[in-house]
């Protein structure tokens, strides 16, 4: 079985051809069986987040019916899906798992979000049925590879992330944020971490809406702020000097109107927003509006860089954690093509093992003195094993099979004098 990782970053594809490719997280375990039943994978997991979409697949044969399953699923041409998507195969796929999962591939470098994703999309494909003995290992491998690279490096050691940028931002723009209120729309992780940043950083007063409003009210009683649900924003809109959205929804969330009459309420007191969202939550077209300053998860990458240098020399000690680990799983998988040959051995090995204890027993049975059932069970067995390596290795003599005679030195450990 092969192993090839596909897929679309930060990278490779702007935020609109992300939005195309996305799968909505409940509807993982439907894609992950379309995957199997349409195309020859055997093993799969699909990771989609806001900043990617990644399939990880074991498959016996080529990867393009894989290419072209995502083509169809997402109504994108091939030739258009092929100007973005990456495909890494055998090591390739390994070492890219193993760099996403430390957050070296990440937009925010080191970032530790990312590793959560990855479990939350084993685990779907688990529930879902779509693993198996390779991609189980490899997930699990991962998760272990990243711990041991954020517990032997720095890479996580300073507050960079996509919800650190958003208030670092916001920031800029209104200096202190102790007279200022914040409108968080979402209760994920990221919405959580920026909760906290602005929390961290004094923010006078925030608002968490979200589709439920007792999760939304468990994060805002946190903040000391207060919970709504995503219908009533428009009542509240025009009180958020800062909006940070990110949600699941495959709808906008605030539309051009609704933030043109906040704008209005607020007398054109400026309003700074980030959709960290994918599909996004916010109509881009707020940003043409006047006083709202409107940016996307890509337009964090310019603040996010400058927050990078004291991870850059961690990630190099990283990737060369990463280097050896990749080599360690990949002798593993070569492992596994011998598994198959193992077992026939094993099971020809005790085929003859069974045939001569049935004999010895029939010898004891007969009254033979055991010490002599023994020594015929012993030397019968001896030579029934050595007979066909021997045959060989004679032959081998005659070839002139110098290749095969170091082998079967090295099988056996024999002195190579």
């Amino acid at each position: 079985m092969q192993l090839f990782a596909f897929g679309v970053n930060h990278t490779t594809a702007s935020v609109d051809i992300r939005e195309q490719l996305s799968f909505p997280q409940a509807s993982l375990p439907d894609a992950l069986r379309s995957l199997k039943q349409q195309t020859p994978v055997r093993e799969a997991v699909i990771l989609s987040t806001c900043n990617r979409t990644e399939l990880y697949c074991g498959i016996d044969e080529d990867a393009s019916p894989i290419i072209d399953w995502l083509s169809h699923y997402h109504a994108m041409s091939r030739e258009q899906l092929n100007q973005f998507l990456y495909v890494h195969p055998a090591s390739a796929a390994v070492r890219h798992l193993l760099r996403v999962a430390s957050g070296l591939d990440s937009m925010v470098l080191g970032e530790p979000q990312i590793l959560g994703q990855l479990k939350t999309a084993y685990r779907i494909a688990q529930q879902t049925g779509a693993l198996g003995k390779l991609l189980s290992r490899l997930f699990q491998y991962s998760f272990a590879v990243a711990k041991q690279v954020r517990t032997d490096t720095a890479i996580g050691s300073s507050p960079v992330s996509v919800a650190f940028a958003a208030v670092r931002l916001a920031q800029q723009i209104f200096g202190d944020l102790r007279n200022h209120t914040a409108l968080l729309i979402g209760a994920g992780e990221t919405i959580e971490l920026a909760a906290r940043h602005l929390h961290a950083n004094g923010l006078g007063r925030m608002i968490v809406a979200n589709r439920t409003l007792e999760r939304a009210r468990v994060l805002a009683t946190t903040m000391g702020g207060y919970a709504i649900t995503l219908p009533e924003i428009p009542n509240h809109l025009a009180e958020a000097d800062v909006v940070i959205s990110s949600t699941a929804s495959e709808t906008l969330v605030l539309t051009a109107d609704q933030v043109r009459l906040a704008i209005r309420a607020r007398k054109h007191r400026p309003m700074f927003m980030v959709d960290i969202a994918v599909p996004r939550d916010i109509d881009p077209a707020v940003s043409q509006l006047d006083d709202v300053y409107l940016y996307s998860i890509d337009d964090l990458n310019d603040v996010i860089q400058d927050n990078l240098r004291s991870r850059e020399e961690a990630a190099h000690q990283a990737e060369e954690i990463i280097d050896a680990q990749v080599d360690h799983f990949i002798r593993w998988m070569q492992s596994l093509e011998t598994v198959g040959t193992i077992c026939q051995l094993r099971q020809q090995v005790d085929t003859t093992r069974q045939q001569l204890l049935v004999r010895a027993k029939q010898m004891l049975s007969a009254g033979r003195p055991p010490e002599v059932v023994l020594e015929f069970l012993a030397h019968r067995l001896t030579n029934t094993l050595l007979h066909e390596p021997c045959v060989q290795l004679r032959q081998a003599g005659a070839d002139r099979d110098t290749e095969l005679v170091d082998t079967i030195r090295q099988l056996f450990k024999l002195p190579t004098s």
